[in-house]
């Protein structure tokens, strides 16, 4: 187990070096997709299992890893379903769940994009698919939702200007109301209850930011 952390100010450190076994690397911080590169520098196995500081292995994919192991592998990578603890609440829905993941790879024949965020996996081939799922504590209340909110949704505008991607005023609005509209509707939201429904206006607000920061930008 190696953890590539950015000299956090919590008890992160002093918990992991607890743990014989772990390798702990205080690096600075490149953005996500760097970053997660340079820890792959530090792997010297081939296959890999990236996680997040937010998230959790649960113990049925810890026992399907187990068994991943003994088995011979017929994808480069391999997705798995992630469940989102949002504001206090599991989503079932919203398109939230399955949500799917591709977390466990070859490191010899992928590589990481390089999106300021939401970085992802870089491959030829299929994906392969585990079934269980992993723990994503997303956001456990409003105000932490929108710190994260000003920061991702810039970067998110600057990695649309490196490809080049223009927005008119008119499809800023339909955008965002359509995510609105998938999400609470087509996605089934509502059966997430209220939680559902603030899912669904902060997103649509998340694509309205998203993209009024683009028009910005070019402008």
């Amino acid at each position: 187990m190696i953890l590539v952390d950015k000299n956090s100010s919590d008890r992160t450190l002093e918990i992991a070096r607890s743990f014989e076994g772990v390798r702990v690397e205080v690096v600075e911080w490149n953005g996500y997709a760097g970053t997660k590169a340079h820890g792959l520098t530090l792997v010297e196995n081939d296959w890999v299992f990236w996680i997040d500081a937010d998230e959790r292995i649960t113990p049925a994919l810890h026992e399907e890893l187990v068994k991943f192991k003994l088995s011979t592998p017929s994808a480069p990578v391999y997705s798995v379903p992630r469940k989102a603890y949002f504001l206090g609440k599991w989503i079932r829905h919203s398109g939230w769940y399955p949500g799917r993941v591709q977390r466990l790879f070859d490191k010899s024949r992928v590589r990481f994009n390089q999106n300021a965020v939401h970085e992802a996996l870089v491959f030829e081939g299929d994906e392969g698919r585990l079934v269980h799922p992993l723990d994503h504590f997303t956001d456990p209340d409003i105000f932490h939702y929108y710190e994260k909110f000003n920061k991702y949704t810039s970067l998110a505008a600057d990695d649309l200007i490196t490809r080049g991607k223009t927005v008119s005023k008119a499809g800023i609005v339909l955008r965002a109301f359509f995510i609105f509209i998938k999400m609470y509707i087509i996605k089934l939201g509502f059966l997430d209850g209220f939680h559902g429904f603030v899912l669904a206006v902060f997103s649509s607000n998340y694509v309205f930011t998203k993209y009024t920061k683009l028009w910005e930008k070019r402008k």
